[in-house]
């Protein structure tokens, strides 16, 4: 598809990635299915032996949509150990998002994007820890989203008033060289993949 001149080239460059992004991740998701479902679950072990966690830590996780990798095995794993569940849901556009109690069982309501979200009366958290959906990421930890900002408003927010830990979830396919970055793009502290815990910054293996 040609570049249309009337969007930036940033902008550009990242539709563009989205495109193949999208198609990097549902073939490491059907390649997931195909050698049995087994992705989320490691995962789920990779995150519990590398990444340490205070007790009582608010987490916020999200509902899986399309070929996301799927963190309610994790989330399942972190209520266990006594940790309050969030749930993102969408405020409006170009807005930051809030960030609901959920439990295992708890009703969902639709939400943008097809994916879903805690009933609107749902108490209201402040996460310490956010676990990330994303199209792409780099080793510097920076991640291509679907384009609404919403993360990176609610990222730039979460850190000004404290300390939040943000960690990608993704298949090690959608790794790319690099991300394109604008100056309002949130790093993660940490990718966590099926094949183990990808450090921004850290030496490649």
């Amino acid at each position: 598809m040609p570049a249309d001149p009337a969007i930036p080239p940033l902008q550009e460059a990242k539709r563009a990635l989205r495109r193949s992004a999208k198609a990097a991740r549902a073939s490491a998701a059907a390649a997931d299915r195909q050698a049995g479902g087994t992705g989320a679950a490691v995962l789920r072990d990779h995150f519990l032996a590398a990444v340490p966690l205070a007790e009582g830590v608010v987490v916020s996780a999200y509902w899986p949509m399309g070929d996301e990798i799927d963190p309610r095995p994790l989330m399942d794993a972190l209520a266990g150990r006594g940790h309050r569940l969030a749930l993102p849901a969408i405020r409006a556009a170009g807005q930051p998002l809030d960030f609901r109690a959920w439990r295992p069982g708890d009703a969902l309501q639709p939400a943008g994007f097809g994916t879903r979200e805690p009933l609107s009366g749902a108490e209201e958290l402040r996460p310490g820890l956010l676990l990330v959906p994303l199209l792409a990421f780099d080793g510097a930890g920076y991640r291509l989203g679907y384009g609404g900002g919403f993360y990176d408003r609610s990222l730039a927010l979460l850190r000004k008033a404290g300390d939040t830990l943000a960690v990608g979830l993704a298949y090690a396919g959608q790794q790319v060289a690099a991300v394109p970055r604008e100056v309002t793009d949130q790093p993660l502290d940490l990718v966590v993949t099926e094949r183990g815990v990808v450090t921004p910054g850290a030496p490649e293996d």
